[in-house]
């Protein structure tokens, strides 16, 4: 017996599942936006960029950082969580690099714009998403 509620289809072309993912971008590109503004050394240039950017680092975040964090879960335990600040420079820098390599113009300059950069993100998306909720979940 499940309890709770049951997705049901919708006739709607629009997929809930969709619209949680343009939420998910939209929150990326705002947070990428913020950073952009507030940390020297990390510059996003037009809105093409700002948006092709924040689905690049959806993409990163999504794929490639959880094999990272399990591969630096070690190094993060024993320095008590500051590895994940690292891991996720990290994601940033690799971020504008594959953005760079499709003709984005995002620039990170190296470590600390990418850790400020990487810090900033976090916390904007976090309010953002405690704002905004899971959009997918509703439907």
């Amino acid at each position: 017996m499940r309890l709770g509620f049951t997705r049901q289809q919708s006739d709607d072309s629009s997929s809930p599942w969709l619209v949680g993912v343009m939420v998910r971008i939209a929150i990326n590109a705002a947070a990428l936006w913020v950073a952009a503004e507030v940390v020297s050394g990390f510059d996003i240039h037009g809105l093409g960029s700002l948006v092709g950017t924040a689905l690049v680092f959806g993409v990163v975040n999504a794929l490639i950082k959880p094999v990272a964090q399990v591969l630096g879960c070690p190094i993060t335990c024993l320095t008590v969580g500051l590895f994940a600040l690292a891991i996720n420079a990290a994601m940033l820098v690799l971020t504008a690099w594959i953005a760079g390599r499709i003709n984005l113009d995002v620039t990170v300059g190296w470590f600390w714009p990418a850790l400020w950069s990487a810090l900033l993100v976090s916390m904007v998306s976090a309010v953002l998403t405690a704002f905004v909720g899971r959009p997918a979940n509703r439907f």
